[in-house]
């Protein structure tokens, strides 16, 4: 897709979306899939302000601020989102990529994500405190699930394929970067 340019007009998404070259709005992000000793996930659960009736899960993470590594920033969106700090060296990846196509704030996004790994403790509980006023607003809790748990509760899950990933990532990440491709949440 074509790289993104001066974006002309304001969004409510905030300033790090640019309007890209094919008209949408578009940013790079980094992700973690936070995996606890009982092979559960970390995920927020979240809704478009424009369509409150329609939830779902997702990994913590967003934006990469100008000037931050992607490392930077999933370490940063880690504890911001859930409260949890922790080290480079605690991060293992990038273990997936995806570009995710998505309706936000009354707009279509494109957002190129890089995953990363962290494996913690069962038994931390994630703190959301540092969430931004536009998070408050979207973002409804945090919680662990497990594959199965994901598979069987009713809301969608992004990336879709999150359930077999986490799977994969409990038993040892075998150094292969996933490309998920391009996902589209319509």
């Amino acid at each position: 897709m074509g790289e993104p340019v001066e974006a002309t007009t304001a969004s409510s998404l905030g300033p790090d979306w640019v309007r890209g070259e094919d008209g949408l709005r578009y940013r790079r992000a980094a992700r973690v899939v936070v995996l606890d000793d009982a092979g559960r996930a970390l995920l927020v659960r979240g809704h478009d302000a424009d369509q409150p009736e329609r939830a779902w899960w997702f990994t913590v993470g967003g934006g990469i601020d100008d000037g931050e590594s992607e490392v930077e920033a999933a370490l940063r969106e880690l504890r911001e989102e859930a409260g949890i700090a922790l080290d480079p060296a605690d991060l293992t990846g990038p273990v997936m990529t995806r570009s995710g196509y998505f309706h936000f704030f009354a707009e279509t996004c494109r957002q190129d994500e890089v995953f990363f790994l962290a494996r913690v403790p069962a038994g931390i509980e994630p703190d959301a405190s540092g969430w931004t006023d536009v998070e408050r607003e979207v973002l409804e809790g945090l919680a662990w699930l497990s594959p199965v748990e994901l598979r069987e509760q009713p809301l969608e899950v992004f990336p879709t394929a999150l359930p077999d990933v986490v799977e994969r990532l409990a038993s040892g990440w075998d150094g292969t970067v996933l490309h998920l491709g391009e996902e589209h949440d319509d």
